[in-house]
């Protein structure tokens, strides 16, 4: 019996990852449950899933929640701290890392050097913390599967295959709502966030539209299977079917395919190296007829560029890409600035900034505030 803990259990992925968790019967149980602010859910699913421990960031939900779940065997705790001791707790075998920002870093860390597995859907702990998640998980034994439908697409890809035989990284992109579409001066919230095949949350709805949320991606494999940037390539891919693909030195291409929905990935991280009969809904290749690829063109899609050249600068320069992303999302979900003036922005404040190599985490958290305080400055 594997026992898990899912961290951001009220968000998209989380309230899949449970779905699926519930599909796979009793081999697998959820023993702990976090949410960022919606108590109302986070109660429901502890009433449903009876989990040992339940966090909420915010403290004063907790009386709503011991009120709603009296007489159950169920710790609350609160804080941001309260994610760190779940992602110890003895008892928990797998991690599911929801949360969105540069938060979820520090539980990831934490399970880690327990020698947990955690299943990652977390861009941030790779994209600003990627050296120094990299150098704990060759202390340990403990490991990192991604949730990523892109990222899990070349885990399976490469399964256990020599890093040497590989020739390219081909991330496939859906190319978001605005693919063709040529002003985005005056693109709404509303259109921003109407993805075209993929319900996400807003902010990573809003990444996708801008392509940022590729840009993020190129960074993550890089981290993830310590592959150069110069061998990890973007393709447009509308239909959502190929998930991603590894050209291997042979010029032989494997790719992962199936219908887009999230339950997948989610399914493969959690039983991995096992696959089980899951809740997706099976791939009939005659039903799609054709699958299509474009280019992916920097020039009509700013982003990519961006993700390459912090790469090449190095160190703090991913973080300093993610975070002046981070702010600037906010800011046009609020209306201050137009879509297009996110990446335009971003690639400002990515240039400005002094590198510092080899970062330790306060030096990276330094460096995420001051791109803020840039990002700020240009709006």
């Amino acid at each position: 019996m594997k026992k898990i803990a899912i961290l951001g259990s009220t968000g998209s992925i989380g309230q899949t990852a449970l779905r699926v968790v519930e599909n796979l019967g009793t081999n697998f149980i959820p023993v702990a449950l976090s949410a960022k602010s919606n108590v109302h859910l986070l109660c429901k699913q502890a009433l449903k899933y009876n989990p040992k421990v339940i966090s909420i960031l915010d403290p004063e939900s907790t009386p709503f929640l011991k009120s709603e779940l009296k007489g159950r065997r169920i710790q609350i705790l609160s804080g941001q701290k309260s994610l760190d001791q779940i992602a110890e707790m003895p008892d928990v075998d797998i991690i599911i890392n929801g949360i969105m920002g540069s938060t979820g870093f520090f539980p990831t860390l934490s399970a880690l050097k327990k020698g947990k597995t955690v299943c990652l859907a977390n861009k941030e702990t790779l994209v600003s913390y990627g050296s120094i998640i990299s150098k704990e998980l060759k202390k340990t034994k403990s490991k990192i599967i991604p949730v990523d439908s892109e990222h899990s697409a070349i885990f399976q890809c490469i399964n256990g295959k020599n890093k040497s035989l590989i020739e390219r990284i081909i991330l496939t992109s859906s190319g978001g709502p605005f693919r063709k579409r040529e002003n985005l001066t005056k693109v709404t919230v509303d259109e921003a966030l109407n993805h075209p095949v993929w319900k996400m949350g807003r902010k990573i709805s809003i990444d996708s539209a801008t392509m940022m949320n590729k840009a993020l991606e190129i960074i993550e494999a890089h981290f993830l299977f310590g592959i150069p940037a110069d061998k990890i390539s973007v393709v447009i891919h509308p239909e959502c079917i190929v998930h991603s693909a590894v050209e291997f030195v042979d010029s032989s291409v494997i790719a992962q395919l199936s219908t887009p929905d999230m339950s997948l990935p989610i399914q493969y991280a959690i039983t991995y190296p096992e696959r089980v009969s899951s809740i997706t809904k099976p791939l009939c290749l005659p039903d799609i007829s054709h699958l299509t690829f474009e280019a992916a063109d920097k020039n009509r899609f700013p982003a990519l560029s961006i993700a390459y050249r912090s790469l090449e600068k190095g160190g703090t320069t991913t973080a300093v890409l993610n975070a002046a992303d981070e702010f600037l999302v906010h800011a046009f979900l609020k209306g201050k600035i137009t879509l297009n003036r996110i990446t335009s922005i971003v690639a400002q404040v990515v240039e400005k900034h002094t590198v510092t190599k080899d970062p330790s985490i306060e030096q990276v958290q330094q460096a995420e505030k001051w791109a803020q305080k840039e990002a700020q400055k240009c709006i």
